[in-house]
């Protein structure tokens, strides 16, 4: 695509600063507007505009006029979320309605057309469709697919809905709002056995950020709509990372929002172009030896 102004809210982020890094490469003007609460500064690249502020006031932090939104910037944890419903609220309801409102606005200039693209989460297809309601990020995500949808048709704005299947790879968090292949990596690194929630034949896609951003560019390139499943084909339970890590195992309590299916339709995202490339096994093996 030609140079553009683009923002990327979260761009401090795991996923946000692969985008960041790779967008300010092909020459991009590249802002990033970032709370910090799971983002970081050493995630910071060179070239790219860094704000730190919440996405609720992205009109007061962002007065350009701007090409394209890559929404990114929210709370993104699953059962940790039933634990601080306030906080997920704020980030993902309130925070996303002053994105849609910047959007709208943007496109009220005349001649200028800003494209949103949004980060859903594939919570919203799990346990035949129930995965949506398991968790208030769960249900904050799935709501902001239908009001972006709507906006979109309200206001006649161009959009594009993505949805990550369990991303992994260089600059993943672990602790309490980690991804299991970073949590299991560090705890293998501290000699301590994985933890695995019961019963652990949850199944899981892990798709390599690599491939996801990849993923980002197609989309904010020539992606219309929603439906665009971001995913690596294979699906591995619990139970097969672990063991693909090696080392001990230790099996821990159910616990609610843990769905046991992901539902990947991948159909849109291959018609414009992507497919995942990378393998989580070649991964493990290489963060491994």
């Amino acid at each position: 695509m030609a140079t553009q102004t683009i923002v990327v809210t979260g761009g401090a982020g795991f996923i946000g600063s692969h985008l960041c890094e790779r967008l300010a490469a092909l020459g991009h003007r590249v802002i990033s507007l970032d709370n910090y609460f799971t983002g970081v500064r050493d995630n910071h690249v060179a070239g790219v505009d860094y704000r730190e502020g919440h996405t609720k006031d992205i009109q007061t932090y962002v007065p350009e006029q701007v090409d394209l939104v890559y929404h990114l910037g929210e709370y993104s944890r699953t059962e940790i979320s039933l634990t601080e419903p306030a906080l997920v609220w704020d980030l993902n309801t309130v925070g996303t309605f002053g994105v849609l409102e910047f959007w709208r606005a943007q496109n009220s200039i005349s001649q200028h057309h800003c494209k949103l693209v949004y980060a859903g989460s594939s919570t919203k297809f799990a346990d035949g469709g129930m995965g949506r309601d398991q968790s208030p990020y769960a249900w904050t995500k799935a709501s902001n697919t239908e009001l972006v949808r709507n906006y979109a048709a309200w206001y006649q704005l161009p959009y594009a809905i993505t949805y990550f299947y369990n991303v992994y790879g260089p600059g993943e968090r672990s602790g309490s709002y980690g991804t299991v292949i970073e949590i299991f990596r560090q705890k293998m690194l501290r000699g301590e056995p994985l933890t695995i929630t019961s019963p652990g034949t949850q199944k899981r896609n892990f798709t390599h950020v690599d491939d996801i951003v990849d993923g980002l560019l197609l989309v904010g390139g020539k992606g219309v709509g929603d439906e665009f499943g971001l995913g690596a084909e294979e699906s591995y339970s619990i139970l097969d990372v672990a063991q693909l890590f090696g080392g001990a195992i230790e099996m821990r309590p159910e616990a609610a929002g843990n769905r046991m299916t992901a539902v990947l339709d991948a159909t849109k995202a291959h018609a414009i172009g992507w497919y995942a490339t990378k393998k989580l096994a070649d991964y493990i093996n290489t963060v491994t030896r």
